[in-house]
C-alpha cells in the first residue's frame, strides 16, 4: 500500500500558515502578550487548513528559490495586514493618550508589558477595554475572516500591489487620526472650555491664582465625562473592527 504526498498542497498550506502567523504577531488582538508564541503559531496552523481550499486554488509548486521568494512574500502580505489592522485601532489609544494629554494624566505615563501600551490610565483603559470587547462582542471572527477573504485578492505567493499598499496606509492613518478626535474631541473641548474660564478668572481676580485649581478641575472634569464615553465604546469598537475589515480586503494584489 502506498501513500501520495501531494507537495503542492503542502506548500500551499504552509505559505498560507506565515500569513497568519505573523498577522497574529503584528495585529490586534491577537499581538497582546496573554497569546503565547506556540498558540498563535497552532492558531495559524489550524486556521490554514480550514483555508486551504481556497488557498491552493492556482497555486503552482515553484523551485527552491521560488519557494523562499514566496514564503518572503507572504511575511510582507501578513506584515502588512496586520500593519492595517493596529494602524486603525490604534485610534482608541490615541483617543486614551490625547485625554491624558489633556487631562493632565501624563506625568503617571509607564509601559504596559501586556498589552504593549507606552501611556497613562486611560491609554491603557481604553486598550484594555477595546481588547475586550473585541471578544466579547465577537469582532475577533470578523478579523479572522476578512484575513481569509484576503486569499482570495491576492492568492498565495503573489505579493502586493505597492501603490495600493501605500495607498490603504496612508487611508488607514487618515481614518485613525480622524477616530481619535471623534472619539476624544467632546472631551478635550470640554477642558478647553475649562482651561478658558480659568484664565478669565485670572483675569478677573489675579490674587486668586485660578490657575493652581486647574490641575485638579480638569482631573474632576476628566473623572466625570470619561464613564460617559465608555457608554459609547461598543459602538465604537464595533465601527472601528468594521473598518479595519474595509482596510484589509480593500487590498489587491
Amino acid at each position: 500500500m502506498g501513500f501520495t504526498v501531494d507537495m503542492q498542497w503542502i506548500e500551499a498550506v504552509m505559505l498560507a500558515g506565515v500569513r497568519f502567523a505573523i498577522f497574529f504577531v503584528i495585529a490586534p488582538p491577537f499581538s497582546s502578550n496573554a497569546f503565547p508564541l506556540r498558540i498563535k503559531g497552532m492558531l495559524a496552523l489550524g486556521l490554514a487548513f480550514a483555508v486551504a481550499p481556497v488557498a491552493t486554488v492556482g497555486y503552482v509548486s515553484p523551485d527552491t528559490g521560488g519557494f523562499i521568494a514566496a514564503l518572503v512574500l507572504e511575511l510582507v502580505v501578513g506584515a502588512v495586514l496586520g500593519f492595517l489592522v493596529m494602524v486603525v485601532f490604534s485610534a482608541i489609544q490615541s483617543a486614551g493618550n490625547l485625554i491624558d494629554l489633556f487631562g493632565g494624566f501624563t506625568l503617571a505615563q509607564g509601559f504596559d508589558p501586556q498589552l504593549q501600551v507606552n501611556g497613562a490610565q486611560f491609554t491603557r483603559l481604553f486598550q484594555m477595554l477595546a481588547l475586550a470587547l473585541l471578544f466579547a462582542s465577537g469582532g475577533y471572527q470578523l478579523i479572522i475572516g476578512g484575513l481569509a477573504r484576503t486569499f482570495t485578492a491576492i492568492p498565495v505567493g503573489a505579493g502586493l500591489d505597492l501603490s495600493m499598499t501605500l495607498e490603504a496606509i496612508t487611508d488607514a492613518t487618515g481614518q485613525m487620526l480622524l477616530a481619535a478626535l471623534q472619539i476624544a474631541g467632546p472631551l478635550i473641548v470640554v477642558l478647553f472650555l475649562a482651561d478658558a474660564g480659568l484664565g478669565l478668572l485670572t483675569r478677573v481676580a489675579p490674587a486668586l491664582n485660578a490657575f493652581a485649581l486647574g490641575f485638579p478641575v480638569k482631573i474632576l472634569l476628566t473623572l466625570i465625562f470619561v464613564p460617559l464615553m465608555l457608554v459609547a465604546m461598543p459602538e465604537i469598537v464595533s465601527s472601528i473592527t468594521k473598518g479595519a475589515v474595509d482596510q484589509m480586503t480593500g487590498v489587491r494584489r
